[in-house]
């Protein structure tokens, strides 16, 4: 377990908005910074930061919380290994009280994986620089393809022996099980029961997670033998999805945010040519087609996206095939072309890096221009063929979200292909009438959804279904608890300043004024229970100790009623002269209106299930007290109503 003490440095130390932008590109917007959320696929930014409160909220699908919280979330970790993560981020020494032999091997058989994992890394790495093949064979393959040796440092470039089981043996005399070496894919248990390393003979390409940790390998084989693969790359694993991966995107995430633009390459050579010239925005889609999840990991750091993949022919259709994926997610697509059939790799060696950077950033092609001049190029003047690529081309541009840019593209095509702009606009149409015709459901004629001639029956019905939102809402006080809640959170500290109320916190005023009300939602109780019991210590609670709460629905609940996605804009007083009052111009009426509103609720229940009772009882008695009884609630009624402005029905 790690000490308290520490777990406080961690906590106090721990930047939200560096912890989080290490993973997601944001900007300033009002007081919070804002990008698109790691956790769902959205293209207009729902996920916010606030560096004041130390909290990152999406209000998009709901995710919420600290530093500790984000890292638990992004990378699946427990408690215990995001605060260790926090530690090594910000260079802090963690103190632990004694742990288990099974804590100290691993926190879980995830946190195992990584190890084994980071161990095979080490070990292709002290081959290629300390063993004799390695240096002769691996090291000397990377010095012939140009790569310095700060580029094969900084990727952990290896070598894996031409030996059956090389690592397998000096893993298993290392500690490791055999159980884990094949859950990584590093060993193979062949039909015998014996187990032999997957690479052999191979110079090894460590894949590293967004974090920088090894989750698989790609091994490129240096033999000229047609029968042996010339990659072989780790299997699907429990920390290793090859879809979900970019090969660079560790090194290279930085350097995405600050250009504004990520370089996509084929394969890992590519990357480490690209990166060496300078260009350090760049990775790869690493053994597999790109991916729609690939595609979004890019979107979180840039709009912008340049492909650069290989010139020839194959290349070429890859490029096409990609473009359009990375189109549908909204982002913008620019092509680079490489001459005489060269790929990145290539052509970099060829011209040297300043060159090859020069050459990059002046050859960037639109996709429209580049995928209409490469197909055209194909079709030559046959009528047939080019009318098949108009279409292509048209049907490039329907996947684009957004209708302005799509409409700029149809006009560039109209000139580009000689095509009237009415005619591609016709087309397109016709693209997007017939997706929306699949996507709507079978019977969606107009008859069959007519509404109906009158209201539903049960629209006035007192037992509504429980997913009727007018019975549930005439039911439920969720929404008035948790304001009660969020006045705590957000003026609790503060001091009652009206009616000549002296020294008292907000804090403590709502809490007497609520003595006698019991609170139905199950999490505002927790917090309004530990509230009064602080207070009745002598103790003050601050909106920290619920956002930071270990308890996760108090520490949800807290996050999402301290943070708004909405900010009054400067401009309406700045440009306009128009004054917005806030509810702190008034904290009376604020405090006030949010107690009452609640005993309201509260009152009108009890009011109903009085009648309700009334019409039930028999007795003439017990009728006449409950009549009573049901007059005085109805006086507390009329006063909450008076205060609160309703309009009083006798």
């Amino acid at each position: 377990m790690i000490n308290h003490d520490t777990i406080n440095k961690i906590m106090d130390t721990a930047r939200i908005e560096e912890v989080v932008g290490d993973f997601v590109a944001l900007k300033k917007r009002g007081t919070s910074l804002i990008g698109n959320c790691p956790f769902h696929n959205e293209k207009t930014p729902s996920f916010h930061v606030s560096v004041t409160k130390g909290i990152y909220k999406c209000f998009g699908c709901g995710k919420g919380g600290d530093a500790v919280h984000f890292i638990m979330d992004h990378e699946k970790y427990s408690y215990p290994e995001a605060l260790k993560f926090l530690a090594q981020k910000y260079h802090i020494e963690v103190e632990e009280t004694v742990q288990s032999t099974q804590q100290i091997e691993a926190q879980n058989a995830r946190e195992t994986l990584y190890i084994v994992s980071q161990f095979a890394a080490s070990f292709f790495a002290n081959e290629l620089w300390t063993g004799a093949d390695g240096r002769a064979i691996g090291l000397s393959y990377f010095k012939e393809r140009g790569f310095r040796e700060d580029i094969i440092k900084k990727f952990d470039l290896g070598y894996s022996p031409d030996v059956w089981d090389a690592l397998t043996t000096k893993a298993i005399t290392s500690g490791y099980k055999e159980e884990n070496l094949e859950r990584t894919g590093l060993s193979i248990r062949n039909d015998k029961g014996k187990l032999y390393d997957r690479f052999r003979g191979r110079v090894m390409f460590p894949i590293h997670n967004f974090t920088g940790r090894v989750i698989g390998f790609g091994g490129r084989t240096l033999k000229t033998d047609k029968n042996v693969p010339k990659y072989v790359n780790s299997p699907e694993s429990e920390i290793y999805h090859k879809s979900n991966v970019l090969y660079g995107l560790f090194h290279a995430k930085k350097a995405i945010r600050e250009a504004d633009n990520c370089y996509l390459v084929e394969g890992y050579a590519d990357v480490l040519s690209v990166h060496q010239a300078g260009v350090e925005n760049v990775v790869a889609s690493s053994g597999t087609s790109l991916t729609t999840e690939q595609i979004r990991l890019i979107g979180r750091f840039t709009q912008n996206v340049t492909i650069l993949y290989d010139g020839d022919a194959a290349g070429i259709k890859a490029s096409l095939r990609g473009l359009d994926m990375i189109l549908e997610e909204g982002l913008n697509v620019k092509v680079v072309n490489f001459p005489d059939g060269h790929d990145p790799d290539s052509y970099m060696h060829k011209v040297g890096a300043g060159a090859f950077k020069i050459y990059i950033e002046n050859n960037r092609k639109d996709f429209i221009l580049y995928k209409a001049t490469t197909l055209l190029k194909e079709a030559g003047r046959d009528p047939i063929k080019r009318a098949g690529i108009i279409r292509d081309i048209v049907e490039s541009i329907a996947k684009i979200p957004d209708n302005i840019k799509a409409s700029v593209f149809i006009r560039e095509c109209s000139h580009l292909l000689e095509v009237e702009e009415r005619i591609l606009i016709s087309e397109l149409n016709k693209i997007h009438a017939g997706k929306l015709k699949k996507m709507a459901p079978p019977s969606s004629s107009f008859s069959s959804q007519q509404p109906p001639d009158g209201p539903p029956d049960n629209l006035f019905d007192d037992q509504a279904t429980p997913g009727d939102t007018v019975g549930r809402s005439s039911v439920s006080d969720e929404l008035q608890e948790r304001e009660i809640v969020r006045l705590l959170l957000t003026f609790g500290h503060e001091l009652v300043s009206w009616d000549k109320i002296d020294n008292m916190y907000i804090g403590s005023f709502i809490m007497q004024n609520l003595a006698d009300v019991t609170f139905e939602d199950a999490v505002c109780d927790k917090i309004i229970s530990y509230y009064k019991q602080e207070i009745e210590s002598g103790k003050l609670p601050t909106a920290n100790q619920f956002i930071k709460n270990q308890d996760r629905e108090v520490a949800d609940l807290a996050i999402t009623l301290s943070t708004s996605p909405y900010a009054l804009s400067e401009n309406w007083y700045n440009k306009h002269q128009i004054y917005v009052r806030d509810e702190t111009m008034n904290l009376k009426a604020t405090i006030l209106g949010g107690i009452f509103h609640l005993k309201k609720r509260k009152v009108d229940r009890i009011l109903l299930n009085l009648l309700n009772e009334i019409k039930e009882e028999n007795d003439a008695v017990n009728q006449e007290i409950l009549m009573q009884r049901y007059s005085f609630i109805k006086n507390v009624e009329k006063e909450i109503s008076k205060f609160l402005g309703s309009v009083i029905v006798k």
